[in-house]
């Protein structure tokens, strides 16, 4: 008697190996890190690059710490301030939520809020070491006889 074939089809069997005999083999070398991709750390990775060229481009910032802060906490009559400067105590803190929020209008994208925040870093020096923001850039922007 012939034997009849069912309708279900078998479930692939799972097997040991692979296509080529070794499948299951732990990697060489760790998993690589996960990917920048929150504002909060490409905020951070911005200012830090913008920060170590200015640093190294100016001896008077050597020395300046430069923090991030969510809001200003202080009121300002004249708006609302994207960063506050402590020259007594040789500081910069950058706000990010006003940096990356008061764009121009049909410039929240990547390439725009990397230049606000940029602009805001190099604004902030400059108005802290008394110069025009233009002069901290590079040549032919900035002139380096300081």
């Amino acid at each position: 008697m012939p034997r009849r074939r069912s309708s279900r089809r078998a479930a692939p069997r799972l097997s040991r190996h692979g296509r080529h005999g070794r499948v299951g083999r732990s990697p060489v070398v760790r998993p690589p890190l996960p990917a920048i991709d929150g504002r909060m750390e490409v905020f951070d990775m911005t200012v830090t690059t913008a920060v170590e060229y200015l640093r190294g481009a100016w001896p008077e910032l050597r020395d300046v710490q430069f923090e991030v802060a969510m809001m200003p906490t202080m009121h300002d009559p004249r708006g609302i301030p994207r960063w506050h400067i402590d020259t007594e105590a040789r500081r910069i803190v950058l706000f990010r939520i006003p940096i990356e929020r008061l764009l121009i209008p049909g410039h929240d994208d990547e390439l725009h809020r990397r230049f606000a925040i940029e602009g805001a870093v190099f604004r902030a020096a400059a108005e802290y070491a008394g110069r025009n923001p233009w002069d901290l850039g590079i040549p032919p922007f900035g002139d380096h006889d300081h």
